[in-house]
């Protein structure tokens, strides 16, 4: 379980720190604006889904990845965007609720299909 949540860490920051800087280094312009978007709005929320549901699996170890992610956005963003910027501090929240929402849901359905 370890090696996983070394994997998981490493593609959070991949998706959390990597993709803003690709974003902000090699995109400019309008463009890069509708890449930000694009990361803001369908790429962040669909990896905090997707790691809080592996979470889920194993919550008594893995709870941590979904606050991991938020933080590392945080922190991506504020780096390479604007530091600071309290923007910010919604989306890393609403990302947050999205991961433990679904880490709940998916420790939910697991505890009924082994009852």
């Amino acid at each position: 379980m370890k090696k996983n949540t070394i994997l998981w860490m490493a593609a959070s920051a991949v998706v959390m720190l990597a993709f803003p800087w690709l974003a902000v280094t090699f995109v400019k312009g309008d463009v890069g604006m509708a890449v930000c978007f694009l990361l803001f709005f369908a790429v962040n929320p669909l990896y905090s889904a997707i790691i809080g549901t592996f979470a889920g699996k194993d919550i008594r170890h893995l709870w941590s990845l979904p606050v991991i992610s938020a933080v590392l956005f945080l922190i991506g963003t504020w780096i390479f965007f604007d530091m600071g910027e309290t923007a910010f501090i919604l989306y890393a929240a609403v990302y947050l609720a999205l991961g433990i929402v679904t880490m709940l849901i998916s420790m939910l359905i697991k505890k009924k299909t082994q009852k």
